[in-house]
């Protein structure tokens, strides 16, 4: 599989630490309920088909999310993590 570095371009597999699913991005506030917490660390979905997926680029030091496909590998986008926070 090749992922898409928005500052380095089409890269291999191997050189991206995969972190999980992006909605890690969306925490709960320090003060929320441990439902909350324990949501975000404990009862996530493994889909199979398109998830969007948090990546470290070792090479540049930069964190992506990647809107893949988990069945066929196919790699639909790569977006700096901060831009995909700020949007949301």
């Amino acid at each position: 599989m090749r992922i898409p570095c928005p500052l380095c371009g089409p890269r291999d597999l191997r050189e991206f630490t995969y972190r999980g699913a992006a909605e890690a991005l969306e925490r709960p506030a320090a003060d929320a309920p441990p439902e909350a917490w324990d949501r975000l660390l404990h009862l996530r979905d493994n889909p199979a088909g398109r998830t969007r997926d948090l990546w470290y680029h070792d090479c540049c030091g930069s964190w992506l999310v990647v809107e893949r496909c988990t069945v066929t590998h196919r790699v639909f986008s790569a977006r700096p993590a901060g831009e995909v926070a700020d949007a949301g």
